[in-house]
């Protein structure tokens, strides 16, 4: 046992903090739905209202703390922050600092100009008049007055600096006014401008905050001040009939001896711990199995309909049948957007704290266990080619649901008299909870696909459609790229499903990858010969033919906003060539510019690189497409060759280095995508134009077998026979 706490407590602090404090989140509000029903009035409030007058038999002195708290929130809003001088040495400093720099600059044996250059720099001043007028000033005169301003600058100084000054008198402007006040009487005005210049390019507040002190402060203040009190006399009404009952109402009831609340803080505490341990429970599983679906989005749908779920069992009327729980459609929607695995887990842990904090019966434990199960198999078993499949299912359930109450109450009826109208209802009620779960499903995914920004795999199936208006975009305005985009689909979608990746999305992404190109679809090579255009590139500089070609990601992503593509499309859009080399353009820099001149910075995508299974297929999908296409009846060995050339570029560049791929994933990608290429590159019969040719040729006999091939077959045929008389 004590194993297996420090187990537990070791997976714990590999948590983040952020990720602890959701936790502690998700599991308190779990624990306050659960145990709401624990709070509950007497028999003398319903819904929060008095159902009858409550009159005081004795004298009751209540607190009005909403009051009170109020009062000493602005009673502690009204005390003055306490300030304390700070170490105000170092200003004295730099003002022999100033002094000195001054007399150093006017002993040059340089050029006037200069000189008043080099003044001007030493004030912070934006009117360059002022600048001007302090530089000439302190240029020209004499040595005795110059001594004499700083003489005077220094008793100003030590007087406004035993006055103190404040960070808001030195943030609203009101220095000069301070220095001012502090300068000898008898100081002529110009020499009044100059020292107040000089005073505030050193002069910083020397007045702080002692935030301590105030706080202190604030805390007396508040302790000082006297709650508010409510008088009940005896025979006073404390609530009236129909009257909401307030916080203050509740305590004067408590007051008067009536148990208002009923709570058992032990077993919130229980629940609370159950709670925390089933989640905890779901978290590993996810960690351990099912890591493709172990990040926030998902997580986050699943704690959302866990907390529906328990809402909705919590606000079901008293004495009324769980069986109308709609756990079946938790499993469904769960289940589309993670697995069935996943859904009938989480459906099973939360079954068991409603259970613990709800006081469920076997019987209806029994029915959702078994339920649970068969949604399970009922959804994995689910084609996502029409959403109105979900329909189907939740009949299914509904039958399903029906035979197991049905069983359930055959048996109990050796034991027990059931009336059989509870038995009809409870039959009636699952058969309905099964139907409507495949309703709610039906309409609530497109909301919560938008909601969490998670794409199921009936969106990608829209989205896979070739109606969609950007594909029929692409199909007519870069017919090139449009068939680009299906040959790399193939290659994703095989390459995905080989090594366990999501297929579908591989497929759809690879469809919307290029979107980019529609913004200038002539300036990409696959579209120039279907146009019949010549190569504009030739005529245009490699860095603008570069800024060009690069900018189609980020067009894509503006195209895939203005068309409502989910977010994950933009991720293949941006990542499939991640911060890849143009490097047709920088070998044409180069040539043409030298190599000293060009840097491979200034020729790659701005990226990101691939974070995913999928962009990570799609970024190698895409390159050893076009390449393959470039080359004319390409062997098998040239395609190997391109396929291990292109894989190990992105490798050696660092392309995959954010995604989750190994080794022997880029192993399986490059078998499946030599095995398709060579499927692509298949040699064809070359058809006779002449057709009396062909003709002529089918008349003469077929030579099907050779003379070798011909004895192997006899020979097994001969062996076939002796097995048969043995």
């Amino acid at each position: 046992m004590v194993q297996m706490f420090e187990n537990i407590y070791d997976k714990m602090k590999q948590m983040s903090v952020t990720n602890v404090m959701l936790f502690l989140l998700f599991s308190i509000m779990m624990t306050l739905l659960i145990s709401s029903q624990n709070f509950f009035f007497q028999k003398i409030i319903e819904n929060g209202i008095s159902k009858r007058d409550i009159i005081a038999e004795k004298t009751i002195t209540v607190i009005d703390t909403k009051r009170t708290e109020q009062h000493k929130k602005d009673v502690a809003a009204n005390v003055e922050p306490i300030l304390i001088p700070a170490e105000d040495e170092f200003i004295k400093v730099n003002l022999q600092t100033l002094e000195t720099s001054i007399v150093q600059i006017r002993q040059k044996h340089v050029e006037d100009s200069v000189k008043r250059a080099e003044l001007s720099l030493l004030f912070d001043i934006s009117a360059q008049y002022k600048k001007d007028y302090l530089s000439n000033f302190l240029l020209n005169v004499s040595d005795k007055n110059l001594q004499t301003i700083f003489d005077k600058a220094k008793l100003t100084l030590s007087s406004v600096l035993n006055q103190g000054i404040t960070e808001s008198e030195y943030e609203n402007n009101s220095i000069d006014k301070i220095i001012t006040r502090n300068i000898p009487g008898t100081t002529p005005r110009n020499q009044v401008t100059v020292i107040t210049s000089l005073l505030k390019e050193i002069i910083t507040p020397n007045l702080v905050v002692d935030d301590l002190a105030t706080e202190i402060a604030r805390k007396n203040a508040q302790n000082a001040v006297k709650p508010y009190e409510v008088v009940f006399h005896k025979g006073d009404k404390i609530v009236f009939e129909g009257e909401p009952v307030t916080k203050l109402k509740r305590d004067a009831l408590r007051e008067a001896g009536y148990n208002v609340l009923e709570v058992n803080y032990l077993g919130i505490f229980g629940v609370f711990l159950i709670v925390c341990f089933a989640t905890f429970i779901f978290i590993r599983y996810e960690r351990n199995f099912e890591k493709v679906f172990f990040e926030p989005h998902h997580l986050t749908i699943t704690g959302f309909l866990s907390l529906v779920i328990a809402a909705i069992a919590v606000v079901m009327p008293t004495g009324s049948s769980p069986n109308i729980l709609p756990l079946p459609a938790y499993i469904i929607i769960l289940s589309i957007f993670t697995n069935a695995r996943i859904a009938f887990f989480a459906a099973t842990l939360l079954l068991g704290v409603l259970i613990i904090g709800l006081h469920y019966s076997i019987e209806f434990v029994a029915t959702f266990l078994l339920l649970n199960t068969f949604c399970m198999l009922a959804i994995s078993n689910l084609k996502f080619s029409r959403r109105f499949d979900l329909i189907l299912t939740g009949l299914r359930i509904s039958l399903a649901g029906a035979f197991i109450v049905l069983s359930i109450y055959f048996l109990e009826k050796f034991l027990i008299d059931v009336d059989n109208i509870f038995i009809l209802r409870d039959v009636f009620l699952i058969a309905l909870n099964g139907f409507l779960s495949g309703v709610i499903a039906l309409g609530t995914l497109p909301i919560l696909e938008s909601t969490f920004g998670i794409i199921t795999p009936y969106g990608l199936a829209e989205l896979a459609d070739h109606n969609q208006p950007l594909l029929k975009r692409l199909q007519f305005e870069a017919p090139g790229t449009y068939h680009h985009s299906l040959m790399v689909s193939n290659l994703a979608e095989a390459a995905a499903e080989a090594i366990g990746a999501n297929p579908i999305l591989a497929r759809v992404g690879a469809f919307y990858h290029d979107i980019g190109k529609l913004k200038r679809p002539l300036f990409f090579v696959e579209n120039q010969s279907y146009f019949g255009i010549e190569n504009p590139h030739t005529k245009l500089n490699p860095r603008l033919s570069k800024m060009v070609i690069t900018a189609h990601p980020k067009d894509g992503v503006e195209l895939a906003k203005e068309y409502h593509l989910p977010p994950v499309m933009s991720n293949f859009i941006l990542q499939h060539h991640g911060e890849g080399l143009a490097s047709y353009f920088y070998n044409r820099a180069v040539a043409e510019e030298g190599l000293e001149n060009v840097k491979e910075e200034q020729f790659r995508y701005t990226g990101p690189k691939p974070n995913m299974k999928e962009t990570a297929i799609l970024m190698i999908a895409d390159a050893v497409e076009s390449a393959v296409r470039a080359l004319k009846s390409p062997t098998n060995e040239e395609i190997e060759e391109i396929i291990s050339k292109i894989i190990k570029e992105r490798l050696n560049d660092g392309q995959f280095s954010d995604a989750p791929l190994t080794l022997k994933d880029l192993k399986v990608i490059s078998t499946t995508f030599n095995r398709i290429l060579r499927g692509m590159q298949h040699q064809r019969i070359k058809y006779h134009q002449d057709i009396n040719e062909l003709d002529n040729k089918q008349a003469q006999p077929i030579q099907t077998f050779d003379k070798d091939f011909e004895e192997k077959i006899k020979q097994l045929e001969q062996n076939k026979n002796e097995q048969k008389d043995n």
